[in-house]
C-alpha cells in the first residue's frame, strides 16, 4: 500500500478580495493543494503563519499595512521553513532584487498560466528557486545571489519600525491612527 504524498499547505495572500477569490479557486483545482486561509495584509499573513504552520505563503508585493515584502522578510527570519512565492504584476528587476533578498524563494508574474503556478510551487517546495519566464530572461546573464546581498537601497536603510510606520503614512493614516494601530504613543 503506497501512501499519497502530503498536500501542499498554503496561505494566500493579496489585499483584493476578488484576486484571493480567484487565486484560491486556481488552487483549489491543483491536486495535493490545500488553502488553509487567506490574508488581506502583510500582519494577518505573520499571524496565520504562527497560528496555521503552511508549507508555502503565496502573496502580492502590494498590500496595505505592511506589504508583501516586509512580510516575506520577516518569515524568512522568523519561520525559515515556510516557503514564500511572491504573485505580482510588477516585473522590474529591482522587484525582484528586493524579494529574492527578503528571503522569496518564487517569483511569479499574475498574467502567468495556472500551470505555471503548480510548477512554481513544486519547485520550491523541492527547496529551489522559481522565477517566471519573463523574470529570469531580463535578469543580467551574471545574476548571483551575492549581488542581492550587496544592494541597498534608501528603503533598506529604514529600521522595520520605520517601513512599517512610512507604508502607514502613505496609505494616508495620521500621527494618532498609526500609534493606535501600532499600540505606541504618538508622541513616540
Amino acid at each position: 500500500m503506497t501512501s499519497s504524498p502530503q498536500p501542499i499547505r498554503i496561505i494566500l495572500a493579496d489585499d483584493h478580495a476578488l484576486v484571493r477569490a480567484g487565486m484560491r479557486a486556481l488552487l483549489d483545482k491543483l491536486p495535493n493543494v490545500v488553502v488553509l486561509a487567506e490574508a488581506s495584509d502583510g500582519r494577518e499573513v505573520l499571524e496565520l503563519v504562527q497560528a496555521q504552520a503552511p508549507d508555502v505563503v503565496v502573496m502580492d508585493i502590494a498590500m496595505p499595512g505592511l506589504n508583501g515584502l516586509e512580510a516575506a522578510e520577516r518569515l524568512a527570519r522568523e519561520f525559515p521553513k515556510v516557503r514564500v512565492v511572491i504573485l505580482s504584476m510588477h516585473q522590474n528587476e529591482e522587484y525582484v532584487y528586493r524579494a529574492l533578498k527578503a528571503g522569496v524563494v518564487g517569483y511569479l508574474l499574475k498574467k502567468a498560466a495556472t500551470a505555471e503556478l503548480e510548477i512554481a510551487l513544486q519547485c520550491v517546495l523541492r527547496r529551489e528557486i522559481y522565477l517566471s519566464r519573463e523574470i529570469s530572461q531580463q535578469l543580467p546573464k551574471t545574476f548571483a545571489m551575492e549581488d542581492i546581498a550587496r544592494l541597498k537601497t534608501p528603503f533598506e536603510k529604514l529600521t522595520n519600525r520605520q517601513r512599517e510606520i512610512l507604508q502607514l503614512i502613505a496609505e494616508g493614516q495620521n500621527t494618532k491612527q498609526i500609534a493606535e494601530r501600532l499600540k505606541i504613543s504618538p508622541k513616540t
